[in-house]
């Protein structure tokens, strides 16, 4: 079987104008042109073209919509995946929608599952019930959204006719700064207990309500340990490069997924 090779992930931490699609979209088509190393796969920032607005009336768009054109003409400009999520209005409903966008302009996505009832999104968002796994150059990839953080079970990895589901899990998130340690300590949680890489891209700067978001990005290996350390309230991006070798090596060794609890999920 031919090996598995070097995952290049790319993470934008960036300030989020308050529902100015135009604006947000032109700061991030300047950050992708000075993106280091060429990456397989870019991360943005939980609804990275309007921020944490509950008012999806005035920033959802449907699946054919400028945030989907602008991420399908960058994806193919530079042959890599782009991934963020954005509010998308579909057959009546709303969603917070990760969209995995493909270099080819065919594309995945995933609903939030668990919608922040503290920011009231539960009565202005439908939840998702799907969970996805994509497949990017023979890694497994499962996309999450900000609040699921909270929710080990709909996070699990689980092995499945001998195989890891996931070799990498990412959350792209509206992360408020006064719950910063809870932040990072969940995503080295994350990546401890599911055995695979993890990343959290946060935005940083103060949304539209006044709320304070510090960013803390973060890539972690499959021990927990930080690879990429985004600095706190500054724009950041950085590509990193994942060991799917070294990722394997560990599993075999340390094969605790093989002591996971079965389980199902009632939704």
């Amino acid at each position: 079987m031919t090996p598995i090779e070097p995952l290049r992930v790319s993470i934008i931490q960036a300030p989020l104008e308050w529902a100015d699609k135009p604006k947000n979209l032109a700061y991030f088509t300047r950050e992708l042109e000075i993106l280091n190393g060429r990456p397989d796969l870019i991360i943005l920032p939980e609804m990275f073209a309007t921020g944490f607005v509950m008012n999806p009336a005035e920033i959802s768009e449907p699946m054919n919509g400028l945030v989907m054109q602008w991420m399908a003409n960058n994806a193919a400009k530079y042959d890599c995946v782009i991934a963020g999520s954005i509010a998308i209005e579909d057959e009546g409903k709303h969603f917070n929608r990760i969209i995995w966008m493909k270099a080819d302009g065919t594309f995945e996505t995933t609903d939030k599952r668990h919608l922040f009832r503290m920011g009231n999104e539960h009565q202005h968002f439908s939840a998702g019930d799907k969970p996805l796994v994509v497949e990017l150059h023979g890694w497994k990839i499962r996309p999450l959204i900000c609040y699921d953080l909270r929710f080990p079970v709909w996070s699990k990895n689980r092995i499945i006719d001998g195989k890891y589901e996931y070799d990498l899990m990412f959350y792209v998130a509206n992360w408020p700064a006064s719950r910063n340690y809870v932040w990072k300590t969940l995503l080295t949680a994350r990546a401890i207990e599911n055995q695979a890489y993890c990343v959290g891209v946060n935005r940083i700067g103060e949304d539209g309500k006044g709320i304070p978001h510090s960013g803390n990005s973060m890539v972690l290996d499959f021990k927990g340990r930080s690879l990429v350390c985004a600095p706190v309230n500054k724009p950041f991006s950085d590509t990193v490069v994942l060991d799917y070798q070294e990722l394997s090596a560990f599993r075999e060794r340390f094969a605790v997924g093989l002591d996971w609890d079965d389980f199902t999920i009632n939704l």
